[in-house]
């Protein structure tokens, strides 16, 4: 009779949404990172010394950026999500070379920076959604004139050794019949300097690095960016640890969140569009229109076909 009267109070009780002693009033366990941070009070974000807007540091050697901004609206999330009164949020520098590693083995939780969302790197690591779309263009002197693809036909232009791009503009040559002349460059640096001197026409590149290059040269407002790309988007994403559903989950209803109000464009604009520490440089890089859709429509997509 008790037990039967005890049930029917449990009963009530549950359905009052009331909490009894030993009830959990979690809808779920906590698995992976979520757990890691509810045990721990603490969670790590990773970040980079010189990925310039993403993740870099500033005067005072304190880590600052546009992903920087957005992992800690992430670590805001999940501190909300847990309902900690107090959240620790650690700080660990990673490379290109520990990126992926740091993320595998748990040292860091959140890998910000300018780390891009590829099919490879889906087999070792999950992302949240894309923060950035870069694309490949060029770079030349305003006084030049030229903007579109076919603007190149018969000029001398340079690529970094070993990349992508110098693979793209060899191709685009070959399809378009362009008749240009391609030069090796042995890094990013020299490569500049060989437009910066009229040794070639154009500099080939990711668009961020372009802009990045321009705005801390000598003179900046005596260089344009290409407004045609030379490929698809490709997406830069927060890196997460792979098959883990519960953080993932969260981290993309913040970014989604983020993104789609007025503060996700005047986060853009702080970062890209207005002088920027320590050097107060501009990367006058207005935002896309791959990267105003993304905006609105937030995805975690690595195929640029998606952009």
């Amino acid at each position: 009779m008790q037990f039967g009267i005890a049930r029917r109070g449990l009963a009530v009780a549950l359905g009052l949404g009331l909490s009894l002693p030993g009830i959990s009033a979690r809808a779920e366990d906590l698995t992976g990172t979520l757990k890691k941070v509810k045990d721990t009070g603490a969670i790590t974000i990773g970040y980079r010394d010189s990925s310039v807007p993403f993740s870099y540091l500033d005067g005072d050697q304190k880590p600052v950026g546009y992903a920087m901004e957005i992992c800690l609206k992430i670590a805001d999330a999940v501190k909300t999500h847990l309902k900690l009164d107090k959240m620790e949020v650690k700080l660990n520098p990673v490379t290109s070379a520990t990126r992926i590693p740091l993320i595998a083995n748990g040292t860091i939780d959140l890998e910000c920076g300018s780390t891009t969302n590829n099919p490879d790197r889906q087999k070792q690591a999950t992302f949240t959604n894309t923060h950035f779309l870069t694309a490949t263009r060029y770079v030349s002197k305003k006084d030049k004139k030229l903007d579109k693809i076919d603007d190149l036909k018969g000029r001398t232009v340079v690529s970094t050794s070993g990349t992508t791009n110098i693979k793209q503009i060899n191709e685009a040559n070959t399809e378009r019949k362009m008749g240009l002349t391609i030069l090796p460059a042995k890094d990013h640096a020299e490569a500049f300097l060989m437009v910066e001197t009229g040794r070639a026409d154009a500099f080939v590149m990711d668009d961020v690095l372009l802009a990045s290059l321009v705005a801390g040269s000598k003179t900046p407002d005596a260089y344009t960016i290409s407004s045609e790309p030379l490929s698809k988007p490709e997406p830069y994403g927060i890196m997460l640890r792979k098959d883990d559903a519960q953080f993932k989950a969260v981290a993309d209803a913040a970014t989604k969140k983020l993104y789609e109000s007025p503060e996700g464009k005047a986060l853009y604009t702080k970062w890209f569009e207005q002088p920027i520490p320590p050097r107060n440089i501009n990367l006058k890089l207005p935002m896309s229109e791959a990267m105003q859709k993304q905006l609105k429509s937030p995805s975690d997509s690595p195929d640029p076909a998606a952009y």
